[in-house]
């Protein structure tokens, strides 16, 4: 079993550092318990972290082919030895951390004059009794962080460095540290970290020299001795530094009271505590110093360790500070008092704490007193606080007359609309994003506001307003319900509109005519729905793509930014690749376009049928096919033909005989024809009388011609003709009447004896004789048609 996990694990050390090194530019090869730097680290890769391991030295060539190296973490390793030429194949490494190793001799760093681009180098937690420094460290020009540590410093450890210029110099500290006065005069550092890892400030020359020398100071995980700082500050009013910071740090009130009542002494303008921990809290108010040249005080990430003190006593220490800018931030205060005199605060910040709506205000019996002393204030944040009631924060902050940039964004607030808003006057930009305001926050704004932003909240329109708000220029409302462009009638100095992730499916291009100022128009990644109404914005954003709106509009993140959503077959697709034609939109471009043409086409038509007579060709086609087809279909009975001779009896005027004789009669009785005609003149019987006649010649022919003229329907026998025919139709039950037009024959010309005709006219079609001598073979090939059939053969006597 022994022998079988050691081989496993000789496995993992080999087949770890092949999988990592598979990665391009960052390898990670930390806690893989190395004693060697692999052999296989990639070319390209440029950082490289092989901490948490157990490699004692490096050699030359150990990163012969990482060129382009940058960033090498080697802590935590025990390494004792590295040689001159390790980082001769590094020319680019620039971030170089050595701590937590066994490193012995600060002045013995050969390796370092290779390293000439290093801007940052860490050699904290190493063995290092002394802090002379080598003359390799002068070769470090380019360096501006500095991390070092070592068990004494004594003048002259530095002087190796005293040519470069240090943007910030870290010294780790122990509780043996030991310091010789003025040893930090040849360090050239805008800032001076003091890592006391945990333990208690001893060292007071090294205060008093981070004040005479540096500009930015910093003390760091430190639990006690603040008195020497105290003291320090106390001994000198004008001092070097700037700006005094602490973090990581565990503080008494007392001692925390004290230190910021020194410092309010000196000209020290900026002091601030990041992760901090407060003990002892005080019952009742802790004296402050009036004034002060200081400019800022920040605290960040405070906590309390007790749990029965005055909240209101801590309140007012922190503000009535008398700074300019005071900032208490990331803390759970939940609530704020008002200073007791008038603040020369300018600049409040209580981000992500947990104050509550009755900020800044006290109780009197059962009235609220709200703040008046804060009147100077020009800037307040409290984002990320516990605030509910936008009309009662309002109240809180009336009498802040100043007050021009107001934060008050990632809250829960909620306006209803059932009371007045009573902000200061001068606020011009107000950030009131990430709460859950509905539309009637604009019944809650201040007048004279010029940026606003509202986004994420619950907006989904925007309704007129009673008062306009002249000088708002920007309005976010990024992240809202709205459907449509608003219309900036209320907002006549708007230029910039973000709009961005709201519910805009086809936005109404024509609102914009109100913001005649608007210049730049936010609108992306909304759900847009590509039909016909979205053709009008996709003209502006193409527009504004190449700056040619006559507004001079800027859609801004055109077009990556705008996509379909709707119809599913071009979801995804960026609007200015969306096209649809004009015509499929406008209902009137349609119609035009298609009654345009039909009009034209119909005047064509029938200009074109009356100049070639279509119609009445058409119609004589018609009549023709009518015939054909009732002569297929109606297969006439052998026993319907007995005692029919002839195809036809011709009745006519004896005006028109001329006709019958030398067109109809040829046409139908000759060659072309082969029809039988009965004609009175050859088939009239002498010796009977015309009617006998009449009656005979209609019963032997199966169909009756009549030729219709002016001079027909003044004709009596013409009368009886048709008469008798017309009885004969009814009586047989035949469509046997076939009527021919020789010349026009208007209704009022045929008299009323002839109802029969006119009745017969109206509902029979009748045949045309044609002028034109072009249409005569078709008139006669419809004739023929409508007479033509089989009729038996008659034997005839001699």
């Amino acid at each position: 079993m022994m022998a079988l996990a050691g081989f496993l694990w000789a496995a993992a050390i080999l087949v770890s550092p092949q999988t990592c090194a598979s990665s391009d530019n960052v390898v990670d090869l930390s806690s893989r318990n190395l004693s060697s730097v692999p052999s296989d680290l990639p070319h390209t890769a440029t950082e490289l972290d092989l901490s948490c391991n157990h490699i004692h030295q490096l050699h030359k060539g150990d990163f012969k082919s990482m060129s382009l190296l940058r960033f090498l973490n080697m802590s935590w390793n025990g390494l004792e030895l590295i040689e001159a030429e390790t980082f001769v194949d590094t020319p680019l490494l620039d971030n170089l951390d050595l701590s937590h190793n066994l490193l012995r001799n600060l002045s013995d760093q050969q390796y370092l004059s290779h390293t000439r681009n290093l801007r940052v180098m860490n050699l904290a937690r190493n063995k290092f009794l002394n802090m002379t420094l080598g003359r390799e460290f002068s070769f470090l020009e380019k360096v501006e962080k500095l991390t070092l540590e070592a068990k004494a410093i004594s003048l002259g450890d530095f002087k190796n460095i005293a040519k470069v210029k240090l943007h910030c110099l870290t010294i780790s500290l122990d509780e043996t540290f030991a310091y010789e006065a003025a040893s930090l005069m040849d360090i050239h550092a805008k800032r001076i970290q003091l890592d006391l890892n945990g333990g208690q400030i001893i060292q007071s020359y090294l205060i008093a020299d981070a004040f005479s020398y540096f500009v930015e100071v910093e003390v760091k995980n430190v639990t006690g001795g603040y008195k020497h700082i105290k003291t320090r500050l106390g001994e000198k009013p004008k001092i070097s530094t700037f700006s005094l910071s602490t973090s990581n740090i565990v503080i008494e009130w007392k001692d925390l009271t004290e230190l910021v009542n020194a410092t309010l002494r000196t000209s020290i303008a900026q002091l601030s505590a990041t992760e901090i921990v407060i003990e002892n809290l005080p019952y009742i108010d802790t004296i402050l110093k009036g004034t002060s040249s200081m400019q800022s005080f920040t605290v960040k990430q405070a906590v309390v360790n007790s749990f029965f003190f005055s909240q209101e006593a801590v309140y007012n220490f922190f503000i009535n500070l008398p700074v300019k800018h005071c900032a208490i931030v990331e803390t759970s205060l939940i609530h704020m008092t008002c200073p007791k005199h008038q603040s020369p605060i300018l600049d409040l910040d209580f981000s992500y704490c947990a104050l509550a709506d009755s900020i800044f205000s006290r109780f009197e019996g059962q009235e609220t007193v709200e703040c008046e002393t804060l009147s100077n204030v020009k800037k307040l944040s409290l984002v990320g606080n516990n605030l509910k009631n936008l009309q009662v924060v309002s109240k809180r902050l009336q009498y802040m007359k100043s007050l021009q940039h107001l934060d008050l964004s990632i809250n829960s607030l909620v306006y209803d609309g059932s009371s007045k808003c009573r902000w200061p006057s001068n606020i011009t930009l107000m950030n009131l994003s990430s709460g859950g305001l509905t539309d009637d926050v604009f019944k809650c704004l201040p007048i004279g506001v010029e940026t606003l932003d509202l986004q994420n909240n619950q907006i989904s329109v925007i309704p007129s307003l009673i008062h306009k708000m002249e000088n708002l220029s920007s309005l976010n409302l990024t992240g809202n319900r709205l459907r449509d462009l608003p219309v900036c009638v209320d907002f006549p100095q708007m230029t910039e509109l973000l709009l961005g992730l709201n519910s805009l499916h086809a936005p109404t291009v024509n609102h914009l005519s109100h913001c005649p100022n608007l210049k730049i128009l936010d609108a992306s990644y909304n759900p847009f729905t590509c039909t016909c109404p979205l053709r009008h914005f996709i003209r502006l954003g193409i527009q504004s793509e190449y700056e040619r709106s006559p507004s001079g509009l800027t859609l801004r993140n055109w077009p990556e930014g705008y996509h379909c959503i709707y119809p599913e077959e071009v979801r995804d697709l960026m609007l200015e690749s969306f096209w649809v034609p004009e015509i499929s939109c406008s209902a009137s471009l349609l119609a035009a376009t298609i009654l345009v043409p039909s009009v034209a086409l119909i005047v064509t038509i029938f200009v074109l049928c009356r100049r070639l007579d279509i119609p009445w060709y058409m119609g004589m086609i018609w009549q023709w096919t009518r015939a054909k087809h009732r002569a297929r279909m109606r297969q006439l009975r052998p026993e319907d033909l007995v005692g029919i001779e002839f195809h036809a009896f011709v009745s006519y005027s004896q005006h028109d005989a001329d006709w019958v004789k030398n067109s109809l009669l040829i046409n139908l009785e000759g060659p072309a024809g082969g029809l039988r005609i009965c004609h009175h003149e050859k088939d009239f019987v002498p010796g009977k009388t015309i009617m006998e006649n009449i009656i005979t010649c209609l019963e032997k022919s199966r169909r009756s011609v009549f030729v219709l003229s002016a001079h027909f329907v003044k004709s009596e026998w013409c009368h009886y003709e048709l008469y008798f025919a017309s009885h004969q139709r009814l009586s047989q039950g035949l469509d046997s009447i076939v009527l021919v037009l020789l010349e026009p024959l208007p209704q009022y010309l045929i008299p009323s004896k002839y109802y029969q005709l006119k009745s017969m006219m109206n509902r029979h079609t009748y045949l045309e004789w044609p002028q034109d001598k072009a249409k005569h073979r078709l008139f006669w090939a419809n004739l023929r048609a409508a007479l033509q059939t089989d009729l038996p053969v008659v034997d005839k006597e001699e």
